[in-house]
């Protein structure tokens, strides 16, 4: 599809929103209403027990607590090796020896453009934990095969955190993690 025409509707502190013109395959256009993201960064934090770290946070938009790996946006160009790294500090208060790409992640392709990278990180040692004056969470850890579990049975339900942990369970599974 090629862009005709791009109209921004609202642009905030996290999104931009566009109403956009397009010319479809066919000839003929269309409009495409698509949310700006900068993307962001999720964190997979094992320790030596075999356990994850995950946070349970409200989430407004979907009006209930969720469990989630540690991860936050990313800011304009930022790398999102380093944001991660940044997020495991503020979230979980750790810093970690050793960092395994998971790949990324594309959770709203209908209408978003934002991208999650997620990675797997080991050796953890303890920072202190340093929120945003914003954020509001409680961390814990599960043994990864109980993260498993809520997964698959649908307890675990956001998107980044249902693919890190069943990447991270697939890696381990195969010994390369």
């Amino acid at each position: 599809e090629q862009t005709l025409s791009s109209e921004t509707l609202f642009e905030g502190r996290v999104i931009r929103v566009t109403l956009d013109k397009v010319r479809l395959e066919n000839g003929r256009t269309s409009t495409r209403e698509v949310v700006h993201h900068h993307g962001g960064a999720g964190v997979a934090a094992l320790n030596e027990k075999g356990e994850i770290y995950l946070v349970r946070q409200y989430r407004y938009a979907l009006d209930r607590e969720l469990i989630e790996i540690p991860a936050g946006k990313l800011e304009k160009g930022e790398d999102p090796l380093e944001a991660a790294r940044r997020e495991l500090g503020e979230e979980a208060g750790l810093c970690a020896a050793a960092w395994h790409s998971l790949g990324a992640v594309i959770p709203t392709c209908g209408y978003c453009s934002e991208v999650i990278h997620l990675y797997a990180a080991t050796g953890l040692a303890p920072v202190g934990q340093h929120l945003d004056e914003d954020e509001f969470l409680s961390l814990f850890t599960l043994p990864l095969k109980a993260a498993r579990s809520m997964v698959l049975s649908g307890e675990i339900a956001d998107g980044k955190t249902v693919a890190a942990v069943l990447k991270v369970c697939a890696l381990r599974d195969a010994g390369k993690l």
